[in-house]
């Protein structure tokens, strides 16, 4: 075992704190991965504050946004060697058996995939811990390369925000020629807003915040839309061929299911606390439309990904805080308050 220093919650009330945890020795297919940066996920707070029914064990070590370089490999990896810069994303294992995991879509494990937090290891029944820590050990299968050409500590953020809005982009052919619609500009949306641009589609940014239309149009929306504007909102009605909804927070999805083209698409992949308003049917009914929902994406899937942004140079808009700052990150993520990811700088921990 490896003792590892990390920041953890020992309840649902409780900040964040230092605490020494233990990484497993190596397994034959296993990496071990010195933790650079860690992007900073609204899953973490969610998670360590218990607010997804009841789900979580502590103590709770959250962190699945994760770049790093490969310290040591297990007998049987072939595929990366001490030197390898790294990431981790949301998953460290699934059955890898099942038609989901077959088809390179493990975040569907039809045996239900193992978090890289907060989940029972699948060979000890261990509470799984994140990358809020100095080292983490990872099967090589969810071990992903990192393109040399990208930032590493904007990086982070693409192994959860990046992967979350691209698998629906690339599901539903966003592309040149199609009108897609990003709601919220947080840490998802503005990955959203960038990785649709640049696939080639034309991006329209639908927020609650009328000071952010200077910043979507930066990161390649071509339109912004006040959603508090109704006005604004009737001009857009019928004109989306895919919306993908990012906010975390409930709220009435009839104005966004409004703004479909028939046949169009709502993905939502935000995760809030408490459910949406059940929408209007007949909103959906008379144009054919659906309501879909995308859960981050498969390995082979956020290893394209990277590579489209490593060729593309698309990076998260971070800041970068010391560790001994979360508990302040979470308070202020949860007043927007960030542009648009806080990252962990393990150095300082």
């Amino acid at each position: 075992m490896l003792p590892t220093k990390a920041f953890a919650a020992a309840n649902a009330k409780a900040p964040l704190a230092p605490l020494q945890i233990q990484r497993r020795d190596l397994r034959a297919n296993d990496v071990r991965v010195d933790i650079a940066f860690c992007g900073v996920c609204h899953s973490d707070l969610h998670t360590v504050r218990n607010e997804w029914g009841g789900g979580t064990v502590y103590p709770s070590v959250p962190g699945h946004e994760i770049v790093g370089t490969v310290t040591a490999v297990g007998t049987a990896v072939k595929g990366f060697k001490a030197g390898d810069v790294v990431g981790v994303g949301c998953m460290v294992d699934s059955c890898q058996d099942c038609g989901a995991c077959n088809g390179g879509l493990e975040q569907y494990c039809e045996r239900g995939f193992t978090g890289t937090y907060n989940a029972p290891d699948r060979k000890t029944g261990e509470n799984t811990l994140g990358g809020y820590s100095n080292t983490i050990v990872v099967d090589e299968k969810f071990v992903l390369r990192m393109p040399k050409s990208l930032d590493l500590a904007g990086a982070a953020p693409l192994l959860c925000a990046g992967i979350t809005t691209w698998s629906p982009l690339k599901h539903w052919g966003a592309g040149p020629g199609k009108k897609v619609g990003i709601v919220g500009l947080g840490g998802l949306g503005h990955m959203g807003v960038k990785l649709g641009a640049a696939l080639g589609a034309h991006v329209v940014l639908f927020t609650t915040s009328p000071n952010k239309r200077e910043d979507g149009l930066r990161l390649g929306a071509k339109e912004v839309v006040v959603t508090k504007d109704p006005g604004a909102m009737k001009t857009m009605a019928g004109q989306l061929d895919l919306i993908i909804d990012t906010v975390s927070a409930a709220h009435n999805l009839d104005p966004e299911i409004a703004c479909l083209k028939r046949d169009g698409t709502l993905v939502l992949v935000g995760a809030p606390e408490h459910p949406h308003p059940s929408p209007t049917i007949f909103n959906i009914i008379f144009g054919r439309r659906s309501i879909a929902g995308s859960l981050i994406g498969g390995i082979k899937e956020t290893q394209e990904m990277l590579d489209f942004c490593g060729k593309h140079g698309i990076t998260s808009d971070i800041e970068k805080i010391p560790m001994q700052k979360i508990n302040d990150a979470y308070e202020r993520m949860l007043r927007s308050d960030v542009k648009y990811r806080f990252v962990i700088d393990m150095a300082t921990l």
